[in-house]
């Protein structure tokens, strides 16, 4: 299922039967995913709006069911740094849930969204009581350290093109499954994730399209030349 498909689609059903669910509760027995039904509420959320504020007291883990959301850390100055984009289906839990008791980070609406809130006191329990759904936990902490770590390279040692490039394509292959979509993230919000001013965005954008690498249509990009996409994103 794309992108586009999970932000029309509006479900009201139980966790055992939604489309999106998440792969970790798959591990769950029907029990289980009772206690999650019984702790969980839903709220709609419009472009721009927060869902979660960083330092606030941490007492859910998130679900996106439909539509995209930015999190980000604020940092010096009102400067925001955005740590990754959440689909359906992806969780938000961080450190809150076991240390220190507050969001270490804000996530805020880029379309319109429908969250789903679970209470981190039954995530314990199912850790406490389910080996299983431990585990896969935990694989899922290690690789977005993993993630986070790959990012740490690629922002402190490639070029602006090449941070730009690798966005691009994470953007087509993981968030949108297409080689055109609509670009959900303003040209500021560009250099939040890429650490770069939006001046620099905008110039590097104009000079890709120039050379043929993209293709760039009111708010939709499109990747005309992946292989020199790739080029820059790997070399850059």
């Amino acid at each position: 299922m794309i992108i586009s498909d999970m932000m029309s689609e509006t479900y009201h059903g139980g966790c055992a039967d939604c489309p999106v669910i998440w792969k970790n509760f798959r591990h769950l027995s029907e029990s289980e995913l009772r206690l999650i039904d019984e702790n969980r509420y839903e709220a709609a959320f419009k472009p721009g709006e927060i869902l979660v504020k960083q330092g606030t007291p941490a007492s859910n883990a998130l679900f996106l069911a439909s539509g995209i959301a930015k999190k980000y850390l604020e940092g010096i100055n009102g400067r925001n740094f955005i740590s990754g984009i959440l689909i359906p289906g992806s969780p938000l839990m961080g450190p809150g849930a076991y240390t220190g008791a507050r969001y270490t980070c804000s996530v805020s609406a880029l379309t319109q969204v429908k969250a789903c809130f679970v209470s981190f006191d039954v995530f314990r329990k199912l850790v406490r009581e389910n080996s299983l759904f431990a585990e896969s936990l935990i694989e899922d902490l290690t690789l977005q350290l993993g993630n986070t770590g790959q990012r740490m390279v690629s922002l402190t040692q490639k070029k602006m093109a090449g941070r730009l490039a690798e966005l691009l394509l994470h953007l087509a292959d993981d968030i949108f499954g297409a080689e055109e979509f609509g670009m959900v993230l303003s040209r500021q919000e560009i250099g939040d994730m890429t650490n770069m001013v939006k001046e620099s965005v905008v110039r590097i954008l104009n000079s890709m399209e120039k050379d043929g690498l993209i293709r760039i249509s009111a708010s939709r990009i499109a990747i005309i030349d992946r292989e020199k996409l790739l080029f820059i994103s790997e070399n850059g």
